[in-house]
């Protein structure tokens, strides 16, 4: 009976506690950087809903989208009916005059407009510790470019209580530790009911 007892209690201390969505985020976000991706913004045709640029190209923002694509969250549709319901609340950057599913949800000012919607707009700060594994933040880089990247649960060897970044500056899916190096312009958080 010792024996039953010991057998419980020891599968007891071994079973897996789930995984709350921003760990899973994180988690999609690394899987990513086992991928060869050539960086590649060219303007492309694509499927509608769930349409992808080719898997050996892409961006910073198709980090995010494909990260959330493997949670079963298609970020084209989302930001997509989102923009059509709220065309006037989205940049104009573009001289749009309509949504576009091909590019919408492939640039960053939408994303931020799309996240600070639906999600959780929180405080840009210059503390580490304030940004936690699957958290979305944005850049401005040189030259007024926008990116775009997901914290995730890789330690910092830079920054004291912070993590490490996946995002795509130009050289592929990459996990750095790069959090400060450029201009932070928004820190988001963003875990639709699925």
């Amino acid at each position: 009976m010792k024996h039953l007892v010991l057998l419980f209690l020891i599968g007891l201390a071994v079973t897996p506690v789930e995984k709350t969505f921003y760990e899973k985020l994180s988690d999609a976000a690394l899987l990513l950087t086992k991928d060869k991706v050539r960086y590649d913004g060219a303007y492309r045709n694509i499927p509608y809903p769930n349409g992808d640029v080719p898997k050996n190209i892409g961006v910073c923002t198709d980090v995010v989208i494909r990260a959330y694509r493997k949670l079963g969250i298609d970020l084209q549709k989302e930001v997509h009916e989102d923009m059509k319901a709220n065309f006037s609340k989205y940049p104009k950057t573009w001289g749009l005059k309509s949504t576009d599913t091909n590019i919408d949800h492939r640039r960053v000012p939408n994303l931020q407009t799309f996240f600070t919607r639906k999600g959780k707009s929180l405080p840009v700060t210059d503390k580490a510790s304030d940004y936690k594994p699957g958290d979305l933040v944005t850049w401005m880089l040189a030259g007024s470019l926008p990116h775009i990247g997901i914290v995730v649960d890789k330690k910092s060897a830079k920054n004291s209580g912070g993590y490490m970044v996946v995002h795509n500056i130009g050289g592929g899916q990459n996990l750095e530790d790069c959090l400060f190096d450029y201009k932070v312009t928004g820190h988001y958080r963003y875990a639709p009911a699925y």
